[in-house]
């Protein structure tokens, strides 16, 4: 087994990651995480909320996963999120038609579908599974489409990312946080996508969990006030240049800014957040690294963009965290189609005379024609510019709906005015972390088979190990009664007690020799095991096991729970907190 067989393996096998609907054969791009997984994805969740919201600020909202059709209209989505798809003619099964031209062409993943398809006719590609012929390509979009309310009901979506939910927010978010720049919402949620053919287990799902941030600053300023946190801190960077020649840079944050390869303080900072994260952990400093999109892959919205790639042993360098400089794009696409004016007033220093464009819609005439719609045909009006006012027809969007306006019904002149501030549209820097794709590879990189044995171990001829950071294992602690005695059984049971009521997650184990319960807990990762012995019964003592080392300490049981405590969460070293043994 590779290095992916042997962690999924694990996985399965001690209750981190099971394959979804197992007793129906299951389905791909779906996996039920078990109960150590589920803690371990919550440890993992709970340090994002502790750096982004209690840290940063941003605070966390909730929103449906599922919205309704503008949303994602506005977000192009409904028009542009979708993949080239093929289908085999004998076996059925569906294809991303640029994956199978990837060996063939660079760059196949934007090729229009017709070239795609001449590319598979000259080069003969035939069908990975059963080798029978491919039929027409086609675009597949990728979000699950329901209706909402009985019937036909109205058409939605389940959302494909969580960062819709906040810009339809952001009137609301701007009022909270009382219209002062920069601020910023989090969220933490599911998300799905229609994947053509997932065969990457839990690096690509059609229902998978996102962790992110939308952080609204002015665009006339980009200096982030707290820039110097991150200033000195070297990583590895992939930048668009760097690509071209396949040579990787290390460069501090503040370098990169200066040199103009990351675009604005506030997008460092960014990144450096994400390094302290991953690293935080237990990601390995030396397989992270920063890769810049390359301009011809750039979404036409941003300025700059970053992932976070972490190296896996099967998959090479996986995408986990997007980082981008999303410009005004996605307010302004709401405002449009919500025909609700998304911006926050920045007042001047002192008052500015200006030549102002004013749009005057009349609605005497206005009133008649459209009703109850009046008033949100104004309003779309008042957005317009003077180029779009001046065509011979003019034309709004109205609930989905075109109209078209007299243009008698509406004016617009230049005005002097005096102005003492103005509405601006706030850009999003946009931090997306991909938590399952982190927990594979927290997974695989705190691994490890160890080629060797102890006496004091089980004769066995290796020892597995996961290497969590103490404060992502999912059991932080063990109590293990040396033998199956009352007089063992009993101080056992109280020590898990007061070590639960500090709030550390305890496991009870009394199943098997003890060499074999320290195997055990190696495997799933518990960073600290307590040996209850006839020694604790004669004078309070007990052992603890690092799991890491394999080292023993003896201490007494009064403080033990503070003691450990102490090691998973503080500063106390291992070595010093007991007597060695």
């Amino acid at each position: 087994m590779d290095r992916y067989e042997q962690v999924i393996e694990l996985a399965k096998r001690r209750g981190f990651l099971w394959k979804s609907f197992e007793i129906y054969g299951g389905t791909a791009g779906f996996y039920d995480y078990g109960p150590l997984g589920s803690t371990l994805k919550r440890r993992i969740e709970q340090i994002w909320r502790e750096i982004y919201v209690i840290h940063e600020g941003y605070m966390e909202i909730e929103a449906p996963t599922i919205g309704i059709e503008e949303v994602f209209v506005a977000s192009g989505h409904v028009g542009g999120f979708s993949d080239p798809l093929c289908e085999c003619k004998c076996c059925e099964e569906a294809f991303r038609a640029d994956h199978l031209v990837d060996d063939i062409v660079t760059c196949a993943d934007g090729l229009h579908i017709k070239e795609l398809d001449r590319v598979i006719a000259e080069n003969g590609v035939k069908c990975p599974e059963c080798g029978g012929e491919l039929g027409k390509t086609y675009e597949f979009n990728l979000m699950f489409k329901t209706n909402i309310g009985p019937g036909s009901g109205r058409q939605g979506y389940m959302r494909p990312e969580t960062a819709q939910g906040m810009f339809v927010d952001f009137m609301r978010l701007a009022r909270f946080y009382r219209d002062k720049l920069p601020f910023g919402a989090t969220q933490i949620g599911k998300s799905y996508r229609n994947e053509i053919s997932p065969r990457q287990g839990v690096i690509r799902l059609r229902e998978f969990t996102q962790a992110e941030a939308e952080i609204f600053i002015d665009p006339s300023n980009k200096e982030h006030p707290n820039f110097q946190r991150f200033a000195a801190t070297s990583v590895n960077l992939y930048s668009d240049e760097a690509q071209d020649t396949g040579v990787m840079e290390s460069m501090t944050l503040s370098e990169a800014v200066r040199r103009g390869t990351i675009a604005h303080e506030f997008l460092a900072y960014q990144i450096g957040l994400t390094d302290y994260f991953l690293k935080r952990i237990g990601i390995a400093s030396d397989k992270l690294r920063f890769r810049q999109h390359k301009k011809d892959e750039m979404a036409h919205y941003a300025i700059d963009c970053w992932d976070a790639e972490i190296e896996t042993a099967r998959f090479g360098w996986v995408e986990v965290v997007g980082i981008a400089d999303r410009t005004d794009y996605d307010l302004k696409a709401h405002a449009s189609i919500s025909n609700t004016e998304l911006s926050i007033y920045r007042e001047y220093t002192e008052p500015r005379i200006v030549r102002s464009f004013v749009v005057k819609p009349d609605m005497s005439k206005l009133g008649p024609l459209f009703k109850g719609k009046a008033k949100d045909v104004a309003e779309a009006l008042k957005l317009m510019r003077q180029e779009e006012l001046e065509k011979d027809r003019i034309t709004i969007i109205i609930d989905g709906e075109e109209a078209e306006v007299p243009k008698e019904a509406v004016d617009f002149t230049e005005e002097t005015v005096k102005i003492s501030g103005e509405n601006i549209i706030p850009h999003v820097i946009e931090p997306s972390y991909g938590i399952d794709r982190i927990f594979y590879s927290t997974m695989e990189h705190a691994f490890e088979e160890e080629k060797w044995r102890t006496e004091e171990e089980v004769d066995e001829d290796a020892r597995i190990v996961m290497r969590f950071k103490n404060e992502v294992a999912p059991v932080q602690v063990a109590v293990l009664p040396l033998l199956t005695r009352d007089e063992l059984i009993r101080p056992s049971r109280d020590i898990k007690a007061s070590i639960k009521r500090k709030g550390l997650l305890v496991a009870y184990d009394d199943s098997g020799t003890i060499g074999r319960r320290y195997r055990r807990n190696d495997e799933i990762g518990t960073p600290y095991s307590v040996t209850i012995d006839y020694d604790t019964v004669e004078n309070n003592t007990v052992t603890i096991r690092d799991r890491d080392s394999m080292k023993q300490i003896r201490v007494p049981v009064d403080n033990i729970a503070d003691l450990l405590y102490g090691l998973i969460y503080g500063d106390s070293e291992f070595e010093s907190a007991g007597e060695a043994l």
